[in-house]
């Protein structure tokens, strides 16, 4: 089973995801410039949305060339020395997953995703060893035998629900890899943009405005911006979820929350790009879920190939939401190999559940009522997919 997640929300100004000239990114599509969130960008944001560990009731992983420190952490309040700890850590993730940094030996080459459970077995699993460990990490060797042990126990599987869902690679250990179970667009503006600048000063508190100093400007400089609405998608397999969360009832379970942890943190998700120079923090308008037995997914951005236009009377979401309804309709009338086994549809307002014409009979008025449409129709057991 797949879960599609169709997403309309319009920002103020704003520069939420800037690239390597500090401008917001953008895109060609439809002939059009566009702008844009990379996926990696609203990943993060999703991953860290309150609501998403609130409601998984899981610790989700952490991402960092640091790896080392949590094992010395553990080794070191299991009462070992930080001198012993410090050598065997960087030892395990020389072996682990990648060769320390050149400056500094507790610092991994390469990032590595790990969760807290696999940080707790590494600790036991050197605590069990630990003679033959520090041994090896005195004379300057790594730990293959006791890391191939370790890898056996959560081969292609974790605890953490963000891992579950974006997963993990790792060269050095191609056993540690997870295929991630959720696929993320860019985001691209549903209309044409144009970058806009915005000129800006700084105020010296402490100049004498009546001496030689002067009146002028402690600082000046500029920043881009824009305003635009956007089109966001993202695709949700179920049962490479399951997988990768142990394949058991309990990973069904973890699998369940983490579904609806997504969809809420998905819904809210916003990224932190210059937020405390615009605070751009616009919720979403519309959202979109629509569960498929099949692999037939629709990413909907060609509803927007030809870009939507403000009118007098309204902005770009109720455009916005007129043309994602009238493709959807099109599609589902011509293509009717397609299979759903839901449709539910949510707005934040009357006005924009009014622009709805084919999706009319799925909406819900309550997001928790839409958040339950969803959440409904999953599998209760690993037999039930």
């Amino acid at each position: 089973m797949f879960i599609e997640l169709h997403l309309i929300q319009n920002f103020a100004p704003a520069n939420l995801n800037r690239d390597d000239t500090n401008n917001p990114k953008d895109c060609e599509f439809g002939g059009y410039r566009r702008a844009r969130i990379s996926s990696q960008s609203l990943k993060r944001a999703i991953r860290y949305e309150p609501v998403f560990a609130q409601t998984t009731k899981a610790q989700n992983g952490e991402r960092s060339k640091w790896m080392s420190r949590p094992i010395k952490k553990g080794l070191i309040a299991a009462g070992k020395s930080e001198e012993e700890a410090t050598a065997v850590a960087i030892a395990f993730v020389k072996a682990y997953a990648a060769k320390p940094d050149k400056k500094n030996p507790e610092r991994a080459s390469v990032l590595i995703y790990f969760s807290q459970t696999e940080i707790d077995a590494i600790v036991n699993g050197l605590l069990a060893e630990w003679e033959t460990a520090v041994t090896a990490a005195k004379d300057g060797k790594s730990l293959p035998n006791l890391v191939k042990t370790l890898i056996k126990q959560t081969k292609n599987r974790t605890s953490a629900p963000d891992i579950a869902l974006f997963g993990r690679m790792l060269a050095e250990q191609p056993e540690l890899n997870i295929d991630a179970a959720c696929q993320v667009a860019h985001a691209i503006s549903t209309h044409r943009i144009n970058m806009e600048m915005d000129f800006y000063t700084a105020v010296d508190d402490l100049q004498d405005t009546d001496s030689d100093e002067g009146a002028g400007a402690g600082m000046m400089g500029f920043t881009n911006f824009n305003s635009a609405c956007f089109y966001r998608y993202v695709r949700l397999d179920w049962r490479q979820l399951v997988k990768n969360l142990g394949d058991d009832a309990e990973a069904v379970n973890l699998a369940r929350r983490t579904v609806e942890g997504f969809l809420r943190a998905a819904v809210d998700a916003i990224p932190t790009g210059k937020q405390n120079s615009f605070a751009a923090q616009n919720p979403t308008s519309l959202a979109l879920a629509v569960l498929r037995e099949d692999g037939k997914s629709w990413n909907l951005a060609n509803a927007f190939e030809e870009p939507v236009r403000a009118t007098q009377k309204s902005g770009y979401i109720r455009a916005s939401i007129r043309s994602l309804d009238s493709y959807w309709g099109d599609l589902t009338t011509r293509r009717d190999d397609a299979s759903h086994r839901l449709v539910a549809v949510w707005t934040d307002k009357t006005e924009h559940e009014n622009s709805l014409s084919t999706l009319r009979d799925s909406h819900h008025l309550k997001f928790s009522a839409w958040i339950q449409a969803v959440t409904g129709a999953l599998p209760a057991a690993v037999s039930e997919e």
